[in-house]
């Protein structure tokens, strides 16, 4: 018999009874994780600044990235 919330699946990557490599599959998992929280948030955080997730950095003169263009022969 099944323990409650065990539905018979378990997920490939960490289907495996040895214990060394499923805890190195949880933390690559949570490392992933928190980088993909990490990247939302970016995307936020540009979207505030430019009204666009989507990298339009045009719509932001005043950015910061925008600095030294003129001395770095940067095509605006």
């Amino acid at each position: 018999e099944r323990a409650p919330g065990d539905e018979g699946w378990r997920p490939p990557l960490l289907a495996t009874d040895d214990a060394e490599l499923k805890k190195k599959r949880l933390n690559a998992e949570i490392a992933n994780g928190r980088l993909a929280m990490m990247a939302i948030i970016g995307m936020f955080f540009q979207d505030g600044l430019t009204g666009s997730a989507w990298g339009d950095w045009s719509l932001y003169t005043a950015s910061p990235l925008r600095a030294f263009e003129s001395e770095l022969g940067v095509q605006a």
